[in-house]
């Protein structure tokens, strides 16, 4: 049902941010706090790092408290032109640039990000073979550095939640790599109910 996947992307959304479901929203969202004391933290060394969500409004978001605390960064997703895209894969790359914002959708295919040594999952995705894909992008031939990737999860929210189910159905979930959506078409009455509860 169309409305239910609605509710629940609203629901994941605003585990992020309220903001991104309520404009006029002014305190600062706990995940994006959160975020920017890791990335400061992080940055403190000759670190760079990807940060992936699934949400474009949401990467807009900390790209603007970034920019806020004086960051600069790359920027990639599904609308992002071919020019563009290996302007800004170049500048992270050659160290340019060391922090890379990334939609997991854009960040899932056809990436080779070397130069990155820690990935941050700010939402999680249904599959978590799509978060592996994009956790993926730092291991390749040329790889030299240790990788620290975090997965931020809000507690008590649909988030915590999506991580139990997928624990449930870890076996379905090893059937289904190459379908994002697949995971979501074998949702059952009661897993809907229970996100919702």
């Amino acid at each position: 049902n169309v409305s239910v996947l609605a509710s629940l992307t609203k629901l994941r959304m605003a585990s992020c941010s309220i903001a991104l479901q309520e404009p006029n929203w002014e305190l600062a969202s706990s995940k994006t706090s959160e975020l920017m004391r890791i990335v400061k933290a992080i940055t403190k060394e000759d670190n760079s790092i990807l940060i992936f969500s699934q949400f474009t409004s949401y990467l807009d978001e900390i790209r603007n408290h970034l920019s806020s605390e004086g960051f600069t960064c790359c920027y990639l997703d599904g609308s992002t032109s071919l020019k563009e895209r290996q302007k800004v894969l170049n500048e992270f790359q050659n160290g340019q640039q060391k922090i890379f914002l990334v939609s997991l959708k854009a960040g899932g295919v056809g990436l080779n990000l070397t130069a990155a040594n820690y990935v941050i999952l700010t939402d999680p995705w249904w599959n978590p073979a799509v978060e592996q894909q994009a956790i993926d992008r730092t291991h390749r031939i040329g790889q030299t550095k240790n990788i620290f990737a975090y997965r931020m999860i809000c507690k008590n929210t649909i988030e915590e939640k999506i991580l139990i189910l997928q624990d449930r159905k870890l076996g379905l979930v090893k059937d289904l790599i190459s379908d994002d959506n697949a995971f979501l078409k074998k949702l059952t009455r009661e897993d809907v109910e229970y996100l919702l509860s």
